[in-house]
């Protein structure tokens, strides 16, 4: 059965005071998860270990950082290892989410060194992809998503591989005022398992969590969910508000 998982990433929001409330109202909401399913919380770097220590109780609820370096120690100031991150108990790591792509210029060389060392530190990465508008006008979305996999993922033996979440973000409906349907996230999930199953099987494939990260909210989480490769939600703006990010948690 493959885990089911509501992701919240606050990105570079909130203050201390701010996130603690928000985490308290979020684990003290009621939700009744399931074995298969699971609520990550991903705050900035300064907040980690707060959040890890109001969570650690919580049954079905995990942390994860935004990022980490490409790099395992050394004179890299301003960045933060995944060694750093496994000492301080976090369970997930977000990787090449279009923000980093797009702003912090990072490659799908560049990420595939992080997730080498993601998985070497005992973390499970949620290793983001997806398509701008002008591919996605030009119709070539699938080789672009695929090329994303292939050039950062492919080198992994099955067994590790088997421990990456995969987040799609159709980049072309976040902020331009388009809106990807339920039926275009299903088409993407289901071809990127198909991808998955070519390479290293259909047990893996069939095992494997793909999360949409394309702006789920309330109205459309329970539409979205219902599809067949759909397995939940990488939350932007929604996991700012409580009421919000559980009312999509309770979607499943």
């Amino acid at each position: 059965m493959r885990k089911k998982i509501v992701a919240g990433n606050w990105k570079m929001n909130l203050t201390l005071a701010q996130g603690e409330q928000l985490i308290n109202d979020i684990v003290n909401a009621g939700l009744k998860l399931e074995d298969n399913q699971a609520v990550v919380i991903a705050p900035p770097f300064p907040y980690l270990q707060k959040a890890k220590s109001l969570t650690q109780h919580t049954e079905g609820f995990f942390i994860a950082a935004q990022n980490c370096a490409a790099e395992k120690s050394g004179a890299y100031t301003g960045e933060v290892s995944a060694e750093m991150l496994k000492s301080i108990g976090v369970d997930y790591v977000i990787l090449g989410h279009s923000e980093r792509r797009e702003y912090f210029a990072e490659s799908n060389a560049t990420l595939a060194k992080k997730t080498d060392l993601v998985l070497a530190n005992g973390m499970k990465p949620i290793f983001c992809c997806g398509e701008p508008l002008a591919i996605r006008e030009a119709g070539t979305q699938n080789d672009y998503v695929a090329k994303q996999l292939e050039e950062s993922l492919y080198h992994l033996p099955a067994e590790e591989f088997s421990k990456v979440v995969i987040a799609y973000e159709p980049i072309w409906a976040i902020g331009t005022g388009l809106t990807a349907s339920a039926q275009q996230a299903q088409d993407m999930h289901a071809y990127i398992r198909s991808q998955i199953a070519a390479k290293y099987g259909r047990e893996v494939a069939m095992h494997l969590t793909i999360l949409y990260g394309g702006s789920a909210k309330p109205s459309n989480a329970q539409e979205l969910f219902a599809c067949e490769d759909v397995d939940g939600g990488l939350i932007g703006g929604a996991s700012l508000v409580a009421a919000d990010f559980t009312a999509i948690v309770k979607s499943f």
